[in-house]
């Protein structure tokens, strides 16, 4: 008879970011730790409510992570700030009134045949 198999949260853990990476298949990563896929499934869920142990590493990197992207949004938004008023000076006072978008030359009927004899 075989004895019950337990295993640590930090391999858990292991597992799951592994699944979640997309590196492998979720039958690959069954065939090489051993596991059935109902397990590494409710592993899943499991690190998807927080429920495994050393949560503290997963939310200090996911509060990292969102920092990082605040700065990157704010970035972004003084970059779009600063291109919408160049944009404006360049076309300049005459131009604003009408619509902010640039315009374009209407352009005659175009030919058939694609090519011009």
């Amino acid at each position: 008879m075989r004895k019950q198999r337990s295993f640590s949260p930090e391999f858990k853990r292991q597992v799951i970011e592994e699944l979640l990476s997309g590196a492998s298949t979720p039958a690959q990563i069954c065939r090489r730790h051993e596991i059935s896929s109902g397990l590494l499934y409710y592993w899943r869920r499991q690190y998807g409510r927080a429920d495994l142990a050393g949560n503290g590493k997963r939310e200090a990197a996911l509060e990292e992570r969102i920092r990082q992207l605040e700065q990157m949004l704010g970035k972004a938004c003084l970059e779009n700030e600063f291109l919408k008023r160049a944009l404006q000076r360049t076309l300049g006072p005459s131009k604003r009134s009408g619509s902010s978008l640039p315009t374009t030359e209407i352009c005659s009927k175009p030919s058939r045949g694609g090519a011009s004899s």
